[in-house]
């Protein structure tokens, strides 16, 4: 059995340092994780890559991935750090299949959404993002977590409290207060449609706390079942050597 994230999001939310700052708190702790970067246009990286493919993604994918997982052994932890480009997990279904690719190699997977936290200083960003991440957990049929990132950048975390767990009365108030009263149904719809799922909730992400990382990544652990799932290995005892 391995494990993998599969980290997602906009451009700019912050996937390639989440990654950074994942990598180098798992060396820390003395945890083995492997780095995968899957975005063709990505030139330098602020983490060590065990592999990156910059061929096309949807005509080679499951061949390049057929030959990189051959180096991998069971119980390894694979990080991909996915393109900005929403469609591939919002409708196009490249990375659909190739998480499926992944599920057949006997790997458990987590998409890890994220969002930058600046969208919560508008509520209209904020609908949007939820979302998008509401069309990627559909689309992707994965455990998935969502994490609002770059909170470090955030002055009042009182601010964003309501946006981590939001409920529909708060968003349509919001809503309503900033758009044009023709727009009141089609708020309400969107509101309900967070609210119906009650999966559109987010973990606040400060890079700078290692608890704050420990945190995100205890979620993520969980939703994979990773360590779980690992054999005990029990010395064999012959009790004529006893």
């Amino acid at each position: 059995m391995g494990y993998a994230q599969l980290v997602i999001g906009p451009a700019g939310s912050g996937k390639s340092t989440y990654c950074s700052s994942l990598y180098q708190h798992c060396e820390t702790l003395g945890r083995t994780i492997h780095m995968v970067n899957l975005d063709p246009a990505a030139e330098h990286f602020s983490y060590p890559v065990s592999t990156e493919n910059h061929r096309h993604l949807e005509d080679n994918l499951d061949d390049w991935l057929d030959e990189q997982l051959e180096g991998y052994l069971d119980d390894d932890y694979l990080v991909f750090d996915c393109p900005g480009q929403i469609e591939l997990f919002t409708h196009v279904p490249v990375l659909r299949n190739f998480v499926e690719h992944l599920k057949r190699k006997n790997f458990n997977v987590c998409a890890v959404y994220l969002l930058d936290s600046q969208f919560v200083s508008d509520v209209t960003k904020y609908i949007s993002g939820c979302m998008a991440s509401l069309s990627a957990m559909i689309q992707l049929e994965l455990p998935h977590i969502n994490i609002l990132s770059k909170m470090d950048l955030v002055s009042n975390k009182k601010d964003v409290e309501e946006y981590l767990n939001p409920e529909a009365q708060v968003l349509l108030s919001q809503l309503n207060r900033q758009m044009a009263p023709t727009f009141g149904k089609l708020n309400k719809s969107l509101a309900e449609l967070v609210d119906d799922y009650s999966m559109v909730n987010f973990i606040p992400l400060d890079l700078r706390k290692e608890s704050s990382i420990q945190y995100v990544l205890s979620h993520i652990d969980n939703c994979i079942q990773y360590g779980e799932d690992a054999d005990v290995k029990v010395r064999d005892f012959d009790p004529e050597e006893d």
